[in-house]
C-alpha cells in the first residue's frame, strides 16, 4: 500500500530599505560630498562619473569599524537588486522512497564598493500543522564521509536515504557547494540556534548574478501521512 503526502514547504517575505534627502527650508544637499568638481560626464563614446578636490576621501578602518568616505564609494552604477523566482514551493503528493525536487532562482545585481551576500535559514523542520510530526533534515547517503551537514554538501543518491535538503548551482556560490548534481545538504535550523548559511557572496560588480536552489525531499514508508510545511528565510545584504 502506497502512502501519499502533501507538502507546502517554502514561503518568503521580502522587505525594502529607504533613504532620505538632506534638506531644510534653507538648503538642499544634492551631492554625497563637498568638492570643487564632480558628477556625470558623457560623450558619444564614454560615461564618466568623478569627483575632484574632496577632502578625506578613501577607506579608513580600525578595530570594530570601516569608513569608506568619498563620492565613488557611495555612487553605484548598478543599484542593488534581489529577487526570488518562486516563493511558494509545493511538492504536491509525494510517494514514499521516491525523491522529488523543486527549484527557485535567486537573482542579485550589485554595484557597490563592498560586497553582498545572500543567507538562508529554515524556521524549523518540515512539520504538520499541529506540530505532531516532522520530517528530519537530510544527512545525505550517510556512512561517515558521505554524511552531509549545514556546512558541506555530500552525495544523496540512495532512495533509502530520507529527509529534506537542497543544493546550489550558478553564480557566486561558496566553494563548500559541490558542483556535482548529486550533492546536497540540510538548511540550518533556527529552532536549534544554528547560524544562517551564506548561499551567494561576491565583491565584484555585476548585473543579474543568478544561482538556482534545488530543494529535494524523500520520505520514509513509515512517515506519518499529512500536510507538512516550513518557512525558509532568504536575506540579501549589500555593503558599500
Amino acid at each position: 500500500m502506497k502512502k501519499f503526502f502533501s507538502f507546502l514547504s517554502v514561503f518568503f517575505i521580502l522587505g525594502a530599505t529607504y533613504a532620505v534627502n538632506m534638506d531644510s527650508s534653507r538648503y538642499r544637499i544634492q551631492f554625497g560630498n563637498v568638492n570643487i568638481a564632480g558628477g556625470e560626464k558623457t560623450s558619444d563614446n564614454y560615461n564618466l562619473s568623478d569627483t575632484v578636490g574632496q577632502t578625506a576621501a578613501g577607506k579608513f578602518q580600525s578595530d570594530g569599524y570601516i569608513v569608506k568616505a568619498g563620492f565613488q564609494y557611495l555612487h553605484s552604477i548598478i543599484p542593488f537588486f534581489f529577487s526570488i523566482s518562486n516563493i511558494n514551493i509545493n511538492f504536491g503528493s509525494v510517494i514514499a522512497s521516491t525523491p522529488v525536487t523543486q527549484t527557485t532562482d535567486l537573482t542579485v545585481s550589485f554595484g557597490g564598493a563592498g560586497q553582498y551576500q545572500v543567507t538562508a535559514i529554515e524556521e524549523g523542520k518540515l512539520r504538520t500543522l499541529n506540530d505532531a510530526n516532522n520530517i528530519p533534515d537530510t544527512s545525505c547517503d550517510g556512512g561517515g564521509e558521505n554524511t552531509c551537514n549545514e556546512d558541506w554538501a555530500k552525495p544523496w543518491t540512495l532512495n533509502s536515504a530520507y529527509g529534506f535538503g537542497y543544493r546550489m548551482d550558478g553564480d557566486d556560490i561558496p566553494q563548500a557547494f559541490a558542483t556535482e548534481s548529486s550533492h546536497f545538504r540540510p538548511f540550518p535550523d533556527r529552532t536549534t540556534d544554528e547560524p544562517a548559511v551564506v548561499l551567494m557572496s561576491s565583491g565584484n560588480v555585476g548585473k543579474n548574478r543568478q544561482a538556482t536552489v534545488t530543494f529535494k525531499l524523500n520520505v520514509s514508508p513509515i512517515q506519518t501521512a499529512g500536510t507538512y510545511q516550513t518557512v525558509i528565510n532568504f536575506v540579501a545584504t549589500p555593503s558599500f
